[in-house]
């Protein structure tokens, strides 16, 4: 399984405005933007997005996912902080 393997699932499943996923092997970072994601508690963001990995994650093709969520507002500052 590789990155865009992680990315196609997540698009496929849920309708976000925009995903990126990074890592190899069984390791893999994701950020997910979107307005679903306003007033969503941290866990729900994270629940969200598990979802539809959960299959790969029982069966070891991911062994850790680390998930950011944001609202476009959020993500568009963020990714200003990130750029300096």
């Amino acid at each position: 399984m590789d990155s865009s393997q992680v990315k196609q699932i997540l698009e496929q499943a849920l309708n976000l405005q925009e995903i990126h996923v990074k890592g190899e092997g069984s390791h893999y970072e994701v950020v997910a933007v979107d307005m679903c994601f306003d007033g969503m508690s941290r866990v729900k963001k994270q629940q969200l997005i598990y979802a539809p990995l959960m299959e790969y994650i029982q069966r070891n093709d991911i062994h850790a996912l680390s998930i950011k969520a944001y609202t476009p507002d959020e993500w568009a500052r963020d990714k200003k902080l990130m750029s300096l």
